[in-house]
């Protein structure tokens, strides 16, 4: 059996993801406080709405930053692949806090059609205007490294469901101080929570998908088998295995019934191992090889 693998920049990658968090968490931490006064002192449940989001945000992006922390330790004996699924732990975990989020608001709204509050708009309107722009700088911030990492991109799809979330709140007052119409405010806080539903149902997918070790979105699993049974002097293929640790951090494991010249050819393993990393992106493999006369069953003489 061999073990061929490289590593990429990771390291400096997951350095600058904690940058960009830590960043995000700060202006939104900041702003939580102001808006959850607002929030009482206007009645508005579309306020609300949007500050148990910012909530959420702070704790989403606190949670990314930890994981992205602990996920820089380097492995031990018990750990051979380090602290990397911390991250996925923690995407899964913001995917469920917005679930409870979207669940509450919809109760308080079910509260409000019953029992109908007044709306101060005036000041619901600065208070998310405001936030609007707080939002927009954490998401210039995050936008860059959410297709990079799971666990950024949770914090992002947190922080970009807020910006739509002010955004909606800024409508929702506009049309209040308009018209009069208060029950707009609870219209525009079940608008908001349905938004975000079905984005969070995506990131838990993902989420749940690695920790399941299932096969990485984006590589065919019968695609990885053909390469290899392509390869000259390669039977079969069987015991095949594509998962991954984390975002981006996909392995492959897998054993190649060849033909016995290739058992003595010290280049084999180091031309499939490329091969893999060129064509799926695989740095982390692990092949053995199987001489057909050790191995009959697995390949037709």
């Amino acid at each position: 059996m061999t073990h061929a693998h490289s590593h990429g920049a990771a390291g400096a990658s997951t350095a600058d993801h904690g940058k960009r968090l830590a960043g995000a968490l700060a202006l939104t931490g900041g702003f939580l406080v102001i808006e959850l006064i607002a929030a009482w002192f206007t009645s508005s449940l579309a306020l609300l709405s949007d500050a148990a989001h910012m909530l959420t945000d702070v704790a989403a992006l606190a949670i990314a930053l930890a994981a992205i922390r602990i996920a820089q330790r380097p492995a031990d004996a018990k750990r051979t692949f380090g602290y990397h699924r911390f991250e996925i732990l923690g995407a899964a975990v913001n995917a469920l806090m917005l679930f409870a989020v979207a669940v509450y608001i919809g109760w308080e709204a079910w509260r409000r059609f019953q029992s109908p509050a007044e709306v101060q708009s005036l000041p619901m309107i600065g208070v998310a205007v405001a936030g609007l722009i707080i939002n927009l700088l954490s998401m210039r911030l995050l936008h860059g490294a959410s297709s990079e990492s799971l666990n950024v991109k949770g914090a992002y799809l947190e922080v970009l469901s807020d910006m739509l979330g002010s955004a909606g709140v800024l409508v929702g007052g506009l049309l209040i101080w308009a018209t009069g119409w208060s029950w707009i405010d609870t219209v525009v806080a079940i608008a908001i929570a349905l938004w975000v539903v079905p984005r969070t149902w995506t990131l838990l997918r993902e989420a749940t998908n690695v920790l399941l070790q299932g096969v990485p979105a984006g590589i065919q699993l019968s695609a990885v088998e053909t390469m290899l049974k392509a390869y000259p002097g390669v039977c079969s293929v069987h015991a095949l295995h594509v998962w991954s640790v984390s975002s981006g951090r996909h392995v492959m494991s897998a054993h190649l019934v060849v033909d016995p010249q290739l058992m003595n050819d010290s280049k084999v393993l180091a031309d499939i191992a490329e091969r893999l990393e060129h064509e799926f992106g695989l740095k982390h493999t692990t092949v053995q090889l199987e001489s057909v006369q050790a191995s009959p069953a697995h390949c037709a003489q």
